[in-house]
């Protein structure tokens, strides 16, 4: 059986559009018969993985996605002397080797360096393709098939280890996700509402035009938020090519990461900024499963999170009565206040290996986390 951390965490935000649909509205979803606020796994990832707890700090294992590592390639060995229409040529085999390359009318063109579709790659990985750039433009002549071989088993990036990678091109290369997220759900219904809204034009004077120079509007909802993560520690390990202290440090660091970090969608108009304000964690060898099901019938009222807070405990400890299981946990809850994210890091932090608060706070000191936050118990 594999190690699991399971993560569950409440957030709360007033007027918000952190993830938008095609038409620019908040996501939603219907459940349990109402419509509620969505925001995307994809876009919870995108916050992690970018933000300053989790970048900065395991920046020298975090992978590039981008379909330009070739075009990379190609400036490479056009600043060595190259001849552009030459270096876009080598270029774009290289391009082929990580996926498919974009076709232009023009052959001399950086657009057949890109690939059709974003690649993951890790630094390693990148490196090995600046490497080869550079041997090109000195050796002046064209990539062997060995030298295309970009892609490589062994992989310490970070992101790619936790949220994986799939290369149609090169599926033995592809990595299975160590870390699970589900889409943050509502623990209510929630209707959508337009802000319309004016800008006045500075220099206009009201003898020529009392209107407003422009007008628009723009979609906003409120809501709590569930949000599950679920992890395996053991496959984390094998996707690092098992370099555990490695993955030890990327747990904390995303556990942090998720219970800090909100996407940025709308930000400037709505200042959607908020930490957890309730989390348990869990972990052991049991089959991992949601409390979603918790929340299925909407909460209404004037004690909506602590209403969602008492459903998610209630259904957890009714699960593990029914199947029998004894998980070991941590939680703390800002609205007591009880526990506290160190005690809650220190929990994840013993379980992947690490002994002790003080250990916790060593490493975040070392940089592997980046701000220590104190809680009240």
């Amino acid at each position: 059986m594999s190690n699991f951390i399971q993560l569950h965490f409440l957030t709360a935000f007033p007027a918000a559009n952190l993830n938008r649909d095609d038409t620019g509205a908040p996501k939603t979803v219907m459940f349990g018969g109402a419509t509620r606020l969505r925001i995307s796994s994809q876009s919870l990832k995108r916050a992690w993985r970018t933000s300053e707890v989790f970048s900065e700090q395991l920046k020298k294992h975090i992978g590039i996605r981008t379909c330009r590592i070739a075009t990379e390639a190609a400036k490479i060995m056009m600043d060595g002397g190259v001849d552009q229409k030459t270096a876009v040529k080598w270029a774009a085999e290289i391009a082929n080797k990580l996926g498919k390359a974009k076709k232009d009318k023009d052959s001399s063109s950086l657009v057949n360096t890109e690939t059709e579709q974003l690649v993951h790659i890790s630094p390693e990985e990148m490196e090995k393709v600046r490497v080869l750039a550079k041997r090109l433009s000195e050796e002046k002549r064209e990539p062997t098939e060995e030298e295309l071989a970009i892609f490589q088993n062994k992989n310490h990036a970070v992101d790619i280890a936790l949220f994986g990678r799939m290369l149609a091109s090169s599926p033995k290369f592809n990595v299975e996700a160590a870390c699970q997220v589900a889409h943050a759900i509502g623990v209510s219904a929630s209707v959508i509402e337009d802000d319309f809204f004016t800008a006045i034009d500075d220099l206009k004077q009201e003898a020529d035009d009392a209107g407003a120079g422009h007008l628009g509007e723009t979609a906003f909802g409120s809501a709590v938020f569930y949000n599950y993560i679920c992890l395996d520690f053991d496959l984390l390990v094998k996707n690092l090519d098992g370099d555990e202290p490695l993955a030890k440090k990327a747990v904390i660091a995303l556990v942090e990461a998720a219970l800090t970090t909100p996407p940025t969608g709308k930000q400037n108009s709505f200042g959607s900024r908020g930490y957890a304000l309730w989390a348990l964690a869990e972990k052991g060898e049991f089959q991992p499963r949601s409390l979603a099901a918790a929340v299925c019938h909407p909460i209404s009222g004037n004690n909506m999170i602590s209403d969602a807070i008492t459903r998610l405990e209630t259904f957890r400890e009714n699960l593990n009565s029914v199947y029998g299981q004894q998980t070991a946990f941590r939680k703390f809850d800002v609205t007591k206040p009880s526990g506290s994210m160190s005690e809650l890091l220190e929990f994840v932090g013993q379980w992947a290996g690490y002994g002790s608060i003080s250990d916790i706070s060593t490493i975040r000191a070392n940089g592997v986390v980046g701000r220590v936050c104190s809680g009240r118990s």
